[in-house]
């Protein structure tokens, strides 16, 4: 079915929520802080391991998981080309939930830029005393392969991301915002540039917009270097962890920090989104509001006009979009969308999405990372790219039921109420939920508000099955919950 004007799974009151206790233990405040100590260096920090190569795409059977294992260098032709200097012009916010040190009323900006004017030449992880390197060059050096730097224009914009290698013949993993310069480009130009200045053309294979995750193929690729992929859902907060990207278009970067919060979820505003298909129920007023003057149209694309200076945004955002992520405090900025966000063995763990700012400057233009960044766990990420190669879509969770933020009215913890009288027939439904149950915990992720339950259950496929916990009368109980799926 089509979401209509209102979602089911929707709240009510659009304020925003985010999950932060992991697991199942009750929420708890989670705050960024200084990198953990280092990890040791392996003894060849540029070595990666060998193996069979995989080819997409992936096997037709939902239940076998693809693996994306490191290949050989790249033997493309080799090009001179100029990586442009970007900057940010998307802007939105996150409102955090009562827990976890929630993040209040700040202003978010996606991580893509917009093109104007540079020379940067894009450089190899440079190592020049391999006898002595940290243990972020170790992890840099064998995860920098995997990134490459995307490059988009069309008639009326052009802007420049980051994307994933996830097999040898080409297929790369990026944000559906890079591509399609956040909705406002149906047939933009893609540009690849590879760790080693290799340039390429590519096409759109697939777009998610539910989860702002897209895949692209390079054309003529030969032996591209696989990203490795790591269980997302065995992270601690601590965690080391290392953001490579093309932050202003500066190819190879690489920075590193922590996981500051795991289980969190944030709603963005975005053009790309579907109409009706991830956005609420409407109504007005409260902090989630997003309005046209108010502060989260997350992704304003700026918009290069024929003389080539910046006209700003052509239009308002369609709807608003619900993701889960992980936060870290490894610098991310306008140009890392779609970049890797890897862990101490190199392995990826996220796709960066998003960073916190604490506003735009007077000409509009963003201040940079302030060390709060988002990116879409790499488990998520993997089951969504692996639909989008075979299928050209991907497929979400539908629970059937609105849902709103709990007050201190409706229950002693916090959780999402079901506000209304489930959808007849649709998954709440048949798992026995009705109006006024508070859930807080769904498919093992502590649930803090209704943009948690909604992220969670749109990270998941429809057909998939999860644990429902959920307060009735003061009473906690759990059920299986088999998801419908999201028409969009």
């Amino acid at each position: 079915m089509s979401d209509q004007t209102r979602n089911p799974d929707e709240a009510h009151d659009p304020t925003p929520a985010e999950v932060v206790p992991p697991e199942s233990a009750p929420p708890a405040a989670a705050t960024a802080s200084a990198p953990s100590a280092p990890a040791p260096a392996p003894a060849d920090p540029a070595a990666a391991t060998a193996a069979t190569p995989v080819e997409y795409p992936p096997a037709a059977t939902a239940s076998t998981p693809v693996e994306y294992p490191p290949a050989a260098t790249t033997t493309a032709k080799r090009r001179s080309i100029a990586v442009p200097v970007v900057v940010a012009l998307a802007v939105g916010a996150v409102l955090g939930g009562a827990a976890g040190g929630g993040i209040a009323a700040v202003s978010m900006s996606s991580i893509v830029g917009t093109q104007t004017a540079g020379s940067a030449k894009p450089a190899t992880i440079t190592v020049n005393d391999s006898t002595s390197v940290t243990p972020t060059t170790a992890i840099a050096a064998k995860a920098s392969p995997s990134v490459v730097t995307i490059n988009v224009t069309s008639s009326n914009a052009a802007g420049t991301g980051s994307g994933v290698i996830l097999s040898e013949d080409g297929y790369v993993l990026t944000n559906t915002h890079v591509v399609t310069e956040d909705g406002q480009a149906a047939n933009p130009t893609l540009e690849v540039t590879d760790a080693t200045g290799n340039l390429y053309s590519a096409s759109i294979v697939g777009t998610d917009p539910t989860l702002d995750l897209a895949v692209i193929k390079v054309k003529n690729a030969q032996d591209f270097t696989p990203i490795r992929f790591a269980d997302s859902n065995n992270l601690n907060v601590g965690d080391q962890v290392v953001a490579i990207g093309a932050p202003l278009g500066l190819s190879n970067t690489v920075t590193d920090g922590i996981v500051s919060a795991l289980n969190r979820s944030i709603e963005i505003a975005s053009s790309a989104a579907p109409e009706g298909g991830t956005s609420g129920d409407g109504g007005s007023g409260g902090n989630g509001g997003n309005g046209q003057n108010g502060p989260f149209d997350f992704w304003n694309f700026g918009q290069n006009g024929q003389n080539g200076q910046n006209s700003g945004p052509s239009q308002q955002a369609a709807s608003t979009i619900k993701i889960p992520v992980i936060q870290t405090d490894a610098a991310i900025n306008p140009g890392n969308s779609g970049g890797a966000l890897v862990d101490s063995d190199g392995r990826l763990i996220g796709i960066n999405v998003a960073i916190a700012g604490t506003g735009s400057g007077s000409s509009g233009g963003q201040a940079g990372s302030i060390g709060v960044g988002f990116a879409i766990p790499s488990d998520v990420a993997k089951r969504v790219a692996d639909q989008l190669v075979k299928d050209g879509k991907a497929s979400h969770g539908l629970l059937g039921a609105s849902v709103t933020d709990a007050t201190a009215k409706d229950s002693s913890t916090l959780g999402a109420v079901i506000a209304e009288a489930p959808v007849s027939g649709g998954a709440a439904a048949k798992a026995g939920l009705a109006k006024g149950d508070v859930v807080t915990q769904f498919d093992g992720k502590p649930i803090t508000g209704a943009v948690d339950l909604t992220a969670q259950v749109r990270a998941l496929a429809g057909g998939d099955t999860a644990k429902l916990t959920f307060v009735r009368d003061g009473r906690a109980q759990t059920v299986q919950v088999t998801l419908g799926t999201l028409q969009s």
